[in-house]
């Protein structure tokens, strides 16, 4: 059972910069969910253990995934944030879960969750 560990949320303004981090693991598949109350939870983005990534479209541009070996941490680059990528972004491991091109891995393809954090943007 793989504990995945959040951290970096917090509170920004619109056009501000945050960094989301996550333990990794050597599972094939990585990636970072949010959820709104009220609202189902969508994918942001994924990287594969080579290091592919893939993105929804309202953060390509904006946000970058990617494995920090080194530190054995997988890292979220947020910048240009919105008042609409507020909500709690939760870190997900799919053990055997292959990236393919097409659409993010759905939510119920993850074996693994964090408990989640935080971001606000807001004015």
């Amino acid at each position: 059972q793989e504990q995945m560990v959040e951290s970096g949320g917090g509170a920004v303004r619109p056009g501000e910069s945050l960094t989301l981090r996550c333990e990794a693991s050597t599972s094939a598949c990585m990636g970072w969910f949010r959820q709104v109350p009220g609202h189902e939870r969508e994918g942001v983005a994924a990287v594969a253990l080579a290091g592919r990534s893939r993105y929804n479209d309202s953060v390509k541009g904006r946000f970058t995934i990617f494995k920090d070996k080194f530190k054995n941490t997988m890292i979220l680059e947020m910048s240009n944030l919105k008042p609409e990528d507020t909500g709690t972004y939760y870190c997900a491991a799919g053990e055997w879960l292959l990236l393919i091109p097409g659409p993010l891995p759905r939510e119920d393809q993850y074996e693994y969750w964090g408990q989640g954090v935080l971001v606000t943007v807001s004015s």
